[in-house]
């Protein structure tokens, strides 16, 4: 792919109109620069164009209660699978009915605080009109906080939004915060950090969780996403080997490959089509482990319950302490997939999610990890096959398959998040452009991206082949989970806790910990402050429209009849590309048209509100916002396109002349100007800013998906501008 930046992008666009008519509008010509900057905005297309107001979807019981029973297949089934490789992955000599009592208190207390209370009811009401994860928070910050920092995600949401369904009115942020965000540059980069990082290690733990999974239940017969998708897997199949001997952990290896591989390449039917048998999946899953800790509780050790009094967990520090610091990696592995609730929220709504997890999932859990320690209490030898151990003879081979279909599951919940996490960060402009897919014309969540996936597969399948044994790598997927809700909700599970959990994991263990999510922060972090600096370039050379005005008004300047389109993505003002297409050409279209697109998060446009039109200063120049729906097809090919432009434009002109002017330009065709920008660092930069504009970012603009390929354009009439910015 050649070296380029195109200068496309979906954008919100305020408008530059700042002199003579704008939309109709005459502005005089003594108007201050303070005065024509006011009536700029007044007059911009974020004022022209009023979507009809939204109000949030409300829901009966009935309803609520079947998003309650969808949110078991999609959201649940990581967490759900936390059973299978929490206690078989701790390492600890001897165990005592003391030692085994205080780690049941751990798990039962880790996921009664950090998920019961800080996820169903704090967190989930932290979210952005109905919508959940890192970049929704974000994005509601940066509608209501003017953000100047030079390294900041851009915000592509228009002032008009806050009649659609997604910007209702609400409550603002407090004037202290927003002040003390608003005066603080270092503030706000920190707080675009924290989201990139943040972001970078949901994905990491999506990696680590479904191969972690899968492998457990081939050997049982044999970061986050990779982390997810991983832990889930391993942990499936390991039930396998303690049936046969013969069965050696390279088969594991095998089986849990062959199972990444059928897993991901599912992917492209959909969401709906992957998720449709999950919920049952889910259920069979809950009822019967609930009914196994049931029966083991009675049948081992019926006290067992008293486990739940958080004494038994300052007894258990007491008596093993450094010991016991260095198993809460694998205490943390009980709440893997809490993210899960928060960053899938918009697919239900938040008493289907509070209900699903306080009346069935959590009372599941905690009755399966009783059940498991009850059988430890009489066995303890057995902990490190702790899950499949304690199932009755008679239903092993059920559970066995239960449990398979249960890790796939788990699977898919980080799998279909970190799609969607990408095509968030596509939208805010801090993500490589990847190919995205809906694959649902009902939910405009329900995404699919190859390249995504892909490579998350590759990811897993070499952290399965690399790390053999699910130990170490649900050690690092503890350890990781751990930092990332640290992170995210306060630094309280950082410390002494948090160190001394890479005790227990090797150096390809703190490797695997490591890889995945500093790859995805580089990745978005370049790109992030690549696009940040392409945007300062633009916006302080943009052209002004007394400039513009004076370069058509040239005598020399060939004019020749038709349109001519510019697309760009700059915010305010007309691009430079304009004053160097006009430069090195010496001619341009009669008819001028600067054009964004945008897509919004609706399934379709109509027609007669695809494009919204207005003037700019001189003759026969005029600026275009273009609307998509999340399912139309971005096309701009065709006479129909022309034919829609001219309709519009036609609306707002004043005389007869210009309506035949444009007319007889509709009949000359039309050519489509796109830019393509090469960033080269200036010499007197840092080492560091060099090497991640001219390497880095360099890097991922030969390779990432150009965004006029998204857009249907006749490649006839195409025409790409080149540009070097030194930045």
């Amino acid at each position: 792919m050649a070296e380029e930046e195109d200068d496309l992008e979906y954008l919100d666009i305020n408008g530059s109109c700042t002199n003579n008519i704008i939309n109709g509008a005459t502005i005089p010509s003594d108007t201050s620069s303070e005065q024509r900057i006011a009536i700029d905005r007044s007059l911009s297309f974020t004022k022209i164009y009023s979507p009809p107001v939204y109000k949030p979807k409300t829901y009966n019981r009935i309803q609520t209660l079947i998003l309650a029973y969808q949110s078991l297949g999609v959201v649940y089934g990581d967490l759900g699978t936390s059973p299978l490789n929490v206690l078989s992955s701790i390492t600890l000599s001897h165990p005592s009915e003391e030692d085994l009592l205080g780690i049941l208190s751990l798990i039962v207390w880790t996921t009664t605080v950090l998920v019961l209370i800080k996820y169903v009811f704090i967190v989930l009401h932290a979210d952005d009109h109905g919508e959940g994860g890192t970049f929704a928070l974000y994005s509601y910050l940066c509608r209501h906080i003017n953000f100047s920092s030079k390294f900041t995600i851009r915000n592509t949401r228009l002032e008009s939004d806050q009649n659609m369904r997604y910007y209702s009115q609400g409550s603002c942020i407090k004037s202290t915060t927003k002040r003390f965000l608003e005066g603080s540059t270092k503030a706000q980069t920190l707080l675009t950090f924290l989201v990139l990082l943040g972001t970078c290690m949901v994905i990491g733990d999506g990696a680590l969780t479904p191969a972690t999974c899968v492998e457990s239940k081939v050997s049982t017969v044999a970061n986050l996403l990779a982390v997810c998708v991983i832990v889930s897997v391993l942990s499936a199949l390991q039930g396998i080997q303690t049936r046969s001997s013969k069965i050696s952990q390279e088969d594991v290896v095998l089986l849990a490959v062959v199972l990444l591989v059928a897993l991901f390449a599912f992917q492209s039917c959909g969401t709906s089509r992957v998720g449709f048998c999950f919920s049952p999946i889910m259920v069979t899953w809950f009822v019967l482990n609930a009914a196994v800790g049931i029966y083991n509780i009675i049948r081992y050790h019926p006290s067992i319950l008293k486990g739940l009094s958080p004494l038994y967990i300052y007894k258990f520090f007491e008596r093993r302490r450094k010991t016991a610091w260095d198993i809460l990696g694998a205490v943390f592995l009980s709440i893997t997939g809490a993210e899960a609730m928060f960053a899938d929220l918009g697919h239900f709504n938040k008493r289907s999610i509070q209900l699903a997890f306080s009346l069935f999932v959590y009372p599941a859990v905690i009755l399966t990890y009783a059940g498991e320690v009850a059988y430890l209490v009489q066995y303890p030898d057995q902990l490190s096959n702790a899950y499949y151990a304690s199932i009755p003879e008679q239903i092993y081979w059920p559970m066995f398959f239960v449990s398979t279909l249960s890790a796939v599951v788990s699977s898919q919940s980080m799998i279909s998040a970190t799609f969607s996490i990408v095509k968030q960060s596509m939208a805010l402009g801090c993500f490589p452009r990847v190919n995205i897919i809906h694959t649902s014309s009902k939910h405009e969540g329900q995404v699919y991206s190859p390249e995504i996936n892909y490579i998350l597969m590759v990811l897993c399948i070499g952290l399965v082949i690399g790390f053999k044994g699910g130990v170490q790598l649900s050690n690092a997927y503890g350890s990781h989970s751990t930092t990332m809700n640290a992170m995210r909700w306060g630094g309280g599970h950082l410390g002494h806790d948090h160190n001394d959990m890479f005790d227990d994991i090797s150096d390809a263990g703190y490797l695997g910990y490591e890889f995945p999510s500093p790859v995805f922060l580089v990745v978005m972090f370049s790109w992030t402050y690549g696009r940040s600096k392409k945007s300062l370039y633009e916006e302080e050379r943009k052209m002004s429209l007394t400039e513009i005005g004076q370069m058509l008004s040239t005598t020399n300047l060939y004019r020749p009849p038709g349109f001519c389109f510019f697309c760009t993505d700059l915010v305010n003002g007309i691009p430079p590309i304009v004053r160097r297409y006009i430069q090195h050409t010496n001619s341009v279209r009669e008819i001028m048209v600067i054009i964004t697109v945008r897509t919004l998060p609706i399934k379709s446009v109509l027609p007669e509100e695809r494009l919204v039109v207005g003037k700019l200063g001189p003759e026969g120049v005029y600026r275009c916002l273009v609307q998509f729906g999340y399912k139309d097809s971005p096309g701009m090919d065709g006479e129909d396109f022309i034919a829609l432009v001219v309709g519009k434009l036609c609306e707002i002109s004043e005389t007869t002349g210009e309506k035949r002017k444009l007319r007889l330009a509709e009949e000359s065709g039309a050519v489509f100007v796109v830019g393509r920008t090469i960033l080269k660092s200036n010499k007197k930069k840092g080492w560091f800013a060099r090497f991640v504009i001219d390497y880095l970012y360099r890097f991922l603009q030969k390779n990432c998906r150009a965004a006029v390929s998204a857009l249907v354009v006749p490649p006839e009439s195409t025409l790409q501008i080149g540009m070097v910015y030194e930045i």
